[in-house]
């Protein structure tokens, strides 16, 4: 199969879909890369080792979409990219379409066959959202600290504290890989944390693994609005099962009650936000303030860290890959449950629930398994 891996354009996302290491793999295989000029060199990869590992090197985004039966990116396709998709190419990025009514259009029109990073589920997890999260959750805590500063409008806090004067509080809203990251590295720094979740066994795990300055409540509306209201930092993590857009649990009345200069960071913005005020914004320009309150909804936050973020996801992402190419996407996804709940779109079918429910698109929607029969 011709593989292809273009340069990323969305605002600062210096991630590239394929490395050498993938590169490599994907031609003892018996497969072809082609990778856009300078597509990796952001995240430390010159063309010369593409081309040491087998890889072609094209001049441009739009020979590479032309050239490739398989397209393997980092983020969703922007509408710059929309008329390069084709009938029955295979796309293998992350879309998070619940949160983009005009993407997931565009996908169905293209006829094209999507494989969703964020949908690929083993019984254990999702292998291909983790390693975003990870780095994701950890930036959450540095960023709001930085963001604490009065320069930015934040109230002046650090976060850390110092000997005689108290630490920030932090609360973290959701326990999964997100929360957990970013309550591990605020506890390490020495704030006062807090994280919520509806999942008892889950906060019976983080009870046991994190330190003692971090404490876990179960998550409802009145524990939501009493931590908020006590907080200096609040990271959102919040993630719905099934590519399901996230549920806004935090309202403006929540985030008014927080002291002036407080900051939020919504980490679950890539499926709407977790906030009744988020709304993306880009490592250009990544910060606004609403009720006295200091949002960054960055929504390739893992992106500014490129070098580290982009070799922990193709170290999950190859695997999967692999069965696509080798297989070819109908197959691979018929003979892998992982892979199958990754399906998104399928040659002008929307096969996902979550995605056909919030924009209201039964009428082209059909299940997986129907459309791998």
């Amino acid at each position: 199969m011709k593989i292809g891996c273009p340069k990323e354009i969305k605002n600062r996302e210096y991630r590239v879909g394929i490395t050498p290491a993938a590169t490599l793999s994907y031609v003892r295989s018996g497969h072809s890369v082609y990778v856009e000029h300078n597509a990796g060199l952001q995240s430390g990869f010159t063309d010369n080792e593409y081309v040491a590992a087998g890889a072609v090197i094209l001049d441009s985004a739009e020979s590479i979409w032309k050239t490739c039966e398989m397209i393997v990116k980092v983020k969703e396709p922007l509408p710059d990219e929309y008329p390069l998709m084709r009938d029955s190419q295979l796309i293998y990025t992350y879309f998070h379409l619940a949160a983009n009514r005009e993407l997931t259009e565009a996908c169905l029109k293209s006829n094209a066959i999507c494989v969703a990073y964020e949908l690929v589920a083993e019984p254990w997890g999702l292998p291909l959202l983790q390693p975003m999260s990870e780095v994701a959750g950890r930036m959450s805590v540095i960023m709001a600290s930085f963001y604490l500063g009065k320069t930015f409008g934040g109230s002046g806090v650090l976060s850390m504290g110092v000997p005689g004067v108290a630490p920030a509080k932090v609360f973290v809203l959701g326990g999964g890989v997100v929360g957990a990251n970013a309550a591990k590295i605020a506890a390490g720094l020495g704030a006062r944390v807090v994280i919520a979740d509806v999942n008892h066994r889950r906060l019976e795990y983080l009870s046991e693994i994190m330190p003692a300055n971090c404490v876990t409540i179960y998550s409802n509306p009145h524990s939501i609005a009493n931590e908020i209201a006590d907080s200096d930092i609040v990271i959102g993590s919040v993630l719905l099962p099934g590519g399901a857009a996230a549920p806004k649990l935090i309202t403006r009345e929540h985030l008014s009650s927080m002291v002036s200069g407080s900051v939020f960071v919504d980490v679950a913005i890539d499926q709407g936000g977790v906030a009744e005020t988020s709304r993306p914004t880009t490592h250009d320009d990544p910060v606004f303030i609403e009720e006295g309150v200091v949002h960054y909804c960055v929504a390739n936050m893992p992106g500014a860290y490129a070098r580290t973020s982009t070799m922990a996801l193709s170290n999950a992402t190859g695997h999967y890959g692999l069965m696509l190419a080798d297989k070819g996407a109908f197959h691979a996804c018929q003979n892998n449950a992982a892979l199958c709940k990754g399906l998104a779109v399928y040659c002008g079918k929307l096969t996902v629930p979550a995605v056909a429910e919030a924009f209201d698109m039964w009428s082209v929607f059909a299940d997986p398994e129907a459309v791998l029969s």
